[in-house]
């Protein structure tokens, strides 16, 4: 055991591991960690994880916190119904419940009946439902289960009236949808993975098959696969009419390809190509009788929509629906033979309604500046619901008339806190280059600048996703004890459209780093907080969003939270699904890219003899998205490299993996500590 700040940890053995990058020779002293299975590596991860629950067991006030985190996740939460068939189903969680339950009932009025309740399919909570699908006719539902936070997934079909199961199952299901035709369904899978490897190896050939209802998995169609691309996936989608099969493939996690197959053509036996891959975003929103209705970004960084003849797809031969506009065009909802295309202004959502046509017939007005989304349904719906949140506000529920236009109350979850003892502003700072980017602050009213708030600041930074505002039951917690939430919308994301999005990838990834560097600094020199209260969290792109800043200003922050991150650039590629984050990073293996990776490779720049922040790292064993070989190197190499007094330690959940789908006893639990480790190394006590 090594000593260090009163903490013992384990000695993490070296072993005599090299690569040579283009003529640079990097180590690998822990690379035997990332054998998930080995003995060695399952005896490191009890040791750190007695070491961490040795030392957050000595926190006076973590039982405290524990308890109020019980209260608050203890509110029924509803999310929004939606018709399939001759009924409305909704998600409900009665408030500790470990995963939400999908009701049923008739007519608004009734008394609600359990449809699937995934509480019942382990002691633990531990399975979790995942998408759930509908025939058109009603009759069916198919949906996907996934165990232990594991990416891959069963699929199992239930008859809709008696809620029985058919003996249908599917296994190896993976990135995938579940899309009807008929009495069958398109759903896309690997080949079965040696079960030793499942949670680590490299995910190739994805495969789209057609499942009809009734037969073995061993019966199913084979739609599509590319043996000369193991590193694609695919998958397809059918339009509400069943006209269209349509076919998206992507080397990775931006860039689409689209094929389209029309059923009511009986010479198209095949699929042919609509959109050339992998420059842009297209995807088929509906079609408008033998035309198709497409979102895309091409020649339109913040997105458009565009009618598509498929039998004479050229660029030149669509016909503008909904032109480009300032704000960015995050996705378009169909319901009642309408359009619900639902924008970002500076990350607040605004919706509108227009005809197939491209007419405007409204802007919907919702509650306020948030986060608003639901807006779907089917042709024949004369009615849908939608959701509303914010970071003070939980998930608020609305039913819209389309005809009229109207939103109509529909239900509010009663948390045990008062909403009007908090808010929440927007501010901007410019960054490094002078990029204005903008900050969510939400606090407890009456918070005064002083320099010293604690202030959890949190961001993402890639991947096109947007940090909009939200509720979250722990950050409430936090902000309950006179902490302040710092939200920073980071580039990288789709904030501001497809420009915002590249400024913050490849070999322009620093610039989310700086930005969120720069979001300290503007809290700092506003009076808003100091460096000795500050505290920084990120998940999965996020993680390696803490990684990077903790290595690069290691003195601006107290605290820092890595979760399921990415820190190792350099490998990065070689597990699961990682090659597909090379269209974002940029991959090791590419002279020219190499040198930024290494530049800001969380692992590969922590420095011996340097005083880091107290370092909470969190992962779980059962992350086969971000494997947790990451966190366990990044730690290890951590707990060698600090030389300061400050705690660094990591938090190795077990039957977990990336998030979703997670318990509400495990979310409970983990949040517990991050808050026990935070607030105790920022100061603060329970109030």
């Amino acid at each position: 055991m090594a000593q260090q700040s009163g903490i013992s940890y384990p000695q993490t053995r070296k072993t005599d591991v090299t690569d040579n990058y283009h003529g640079t020779t990097i180590a690998d002293p822990y690379r035997w960690l990332e054998d998930d299975n080995s003995a060695d590596t399952k005896a490191w991860v009890q040791e750190e994880n007695t070491v961490t629950q040795s030392y957050l067991a000595k926190i006076p006030f973590r039982d405290a916190i524990k308890k109020r985190l019980e209260v608050l996740w203890n509110y029924p939460r509803i999310g929004a119904p939606f018709k399939k068939g001759n009924y409305y189903y909704f998600y409900k969680n009665d408030g500790l419940q470990n995963q939400a339950i999908l009701y049923r009932h008739k007519t608004l009025d009734a008394t609600p009946e359990v449809f699937i309740d995934p509480n019942k399919l382990s002691a633990n909570g531990t399975v979790a439902l995942g998408a759930v699908s509908f025939s058109k006719d009603g009759k069916y539902a198919a949906y996907l289960l996934a165990k232990a936070g594991s990416d891959w997934q069963q699929a199992f079909v239930m008859d809709v009236e008696t809620k029985g199961l058919l003996a249908d199952t599917l296994d190896w299901i993976k990135f995938s949808g579940i899309s009807w035709r008929g009495h069958g369904f398109y759903y896309s899978r690997y080949d079965k993975p040696d079960e030793s490897s499942k949670l680590s190896k490299k995910n190739e050939f994805h495969k789209v098959y057609y499942h009809a209802i009734g037969t073995t998995q061993d019966k199913d169609e084979l739609i599509h696969q590319d043996k000369e691309h193991p590193l694609r996936n695919a998958g397809v989608g059918v339009t509400e009419d069943e006209r269209f099969l349509i076919l998206h493939t992507s080397e990775g996690t931006s860039g689409t390809e689209l094929w389209y197959r029309d059923m009511k053509d009986p010479t198209q036996t095949d699929f042919k190509l609509l959109v050339k891959g992998f420059d842009y975003e297209p995807s088929v929103i509906d079609n408008d009788g033998d035309k198709l209705l497409m979102h895309t970004n091409q020649d339109a960084p913040n997105y458009k929509v565009v009618l598509v003849d498929p039998k004479h797809p050229e660029k030149e031969n669509w016909k503008e629906i909904i032109p480009e506009r300032k704000e960015v065009l995050q996705g378009v909802g169909t319901a009642g033979g309408w359009l619900f295309p639902s924008y970002l202004k500076d990350a607040s959502t605004k919706v509108y309604q227009y005809s197939y046509g491209g007419k405007l017939e409204r802007e919907i007005t919702l509650p306020g500046i948030g986060t608003s989304s639901g807006f779907g349904g089917e042709k024949k719906d004369k009615e849908f619901f939608y959701s509303f949140t914010s970071y003070v506000s939980p998930g608020m529920v609305y039913k819209y008339d389309i005809k009229t236009g109207k939103s109509e109350f529909f239900s509010k979850p009663e948390v045990k806190f008062n909403p009007d003892d908090y808010e929440t502003k927007q501010v901007f700072f410019n960054s490094k280059d002078g990029t204005r980017v903008p900050i969510f602050l939400s606090y407890k009213k009456g918070i005064k600048n002083t320099g010293d708030n604690p202030v959890l600041l949190y961001g993402y930074g890639g991947f096109n996703i947007p940090q909009t505002p939200a509720f979250g039951v722990s950050n409430l917690f936090f902000m309950e004890q006179g902490g302040i939430l710092a939200v920073v919308c980071l580039r990288g994301g789709s904030e501001y459209g497809e420009a915002w999005h590249k400024a913050g990838m490849m070999e322009h990834k620093q610039n989310v780093f700086d930005d969120f560097i720069g979001a300290a600094e503007y809290l700092i020199k506003e009076k808003y907080t100091s460096s000795a209260h500050i505290a920084i969290r990120g998940g999965s792109n996020g993680g390696l969003l803490v990684g990077a800043c903790m290595t690069q200003r290691p003195e601006l922050f107290k605290v820092a939270l890595p979760a399921v991150g990415v820190m190792d650039m350099l490998r990065y590629q070689l597990f699961t699904i990682g090659w597909a984050w090379v269209v974002e990073y940029g991959s090791s293996e590419k002279a020219d890219q190499f040198p930024y990776l290494i530049k800001y490779s969380p692992l590969h720049n922590l420095k011996p003899g340097t005083t880091y922040p107290a370092t909470l790292v969190t992962t779980a064993d059962h992350d086969d998205r971000v494997v947790p070989a990451h966190s366990f190197k990044f730690a290890a190499t951590l707990q060698a490299a600090n030389a300061g007094p400050n705690p660094t330690l990591i938090r190795i959940d077990t039957q977990a993996g990336h998030g979703a789908g997670k318990p509400t006893s495990k979310l409970i639990d983990e949040a517990t500590d991050i808050w026990a480790f935070t607030m105790y190394n920022l100061g603060m006590t329970v109030k």
